[in-house]
């Protein structure tokens, strides 16, 4: 993975996201203002820089303008998190997402211009970093230590192709568990409503933009389908 990504306030959820894009691959920037939180992930980033996000000379200097995705992870400090997104997105940082604790945050954090606005705990973390490595995957469930269960979206190269096309089995060595799609539907007043069903398809169905895979196999084999549809 090429990407560059920086990781602002270094708590549980910040250290969380960190742990995970390194493992992945990514070139990570983690960034606090307590230097027992920079020691404790020092080892497994790029860089651990101890600053004050709040201060925008120090974090100008950071040299952030290769940064793919900032992510601030900062959580206990509202005037910290919209100050430092704030500095961030005028430091012309691309995607900026911002985690929000209260309604108000996450109201303010959109009005200054956060790209990308996440209210999760702990165990969230992780499928944030994951959709960054990969933003076709919706979900994953560790089945076993080498098989997965994994949401993805239908790659557009693969719309209007039938399962026998795509060869999920022969090509890749994972199986299509089901489909999802959303169906849209008129009600008896005329209102357009959105239903989603659950389909098992045969080999001849085609498959259509906007339907969501569910498939099960080994997580590099995954990988490669997904690859195959960039």
């Amino acid at each position: 993975m090429d990407k560059t990504i920086a990781v602002i306030g270094l708590g549980v959820f910040g250290r969380q996201v960190c742990e995970v894009l390194a493992a992945k691959g990514a070139q990570v920037i983690a960034i606090d203002n307590n230097l027992a939180l920079v020691n404790r992930v020092k080892d497994i980033v790029s860089q651990a820089v101890l600053l004050d996000s709040t201060d925008e000379e120090s974090l100008s200097e950071a040299s952030l303008d290769t940064v793919d995705t900032a992510i601030v992870a900062i959580g206990d400090n509202i005037e910290a998190s919209i100050l430092t997104t704030a500095l961030l997105k005028q430091l012309g940082v691309h995607h900026v997402i911002a985690r929000a604790v209260t309604k108000i945050h996450y109201q303010v954090l959109k009005k200054i211009g956060a790209d990308e606005i996440v209210n999760i705990e702990e165990d969230q973390g992780r499928r944030v970093a994951l959709n960054l490595i990969a933003p076709s995957v919706m979900e994953k469930v560790q089945l076993s230590r080498d098989i997965l269960l994994s949401e993805f979206y239908l790659p557009l190269v693969y719309a209007k192709t039938t399962l026998k096309e795509i060869d999920f089995e022969g090509k890749f060595g994972i199986r299509l568990v089901a489909v999802r799609r959303s169906l849209n539907q008129m009600d008896s007043e005329g209102l357009n409503i959105r239903k989603e069903i659950l389909l098992l398809p045969e080999n001849d169905d085609e498959l259509l933009e906007g339907d969501v895979l569910i498939l099960l196999g080994e997580e590099k084999k995954l990988e490669l389908f997904q690859k195959s549809g960039s």
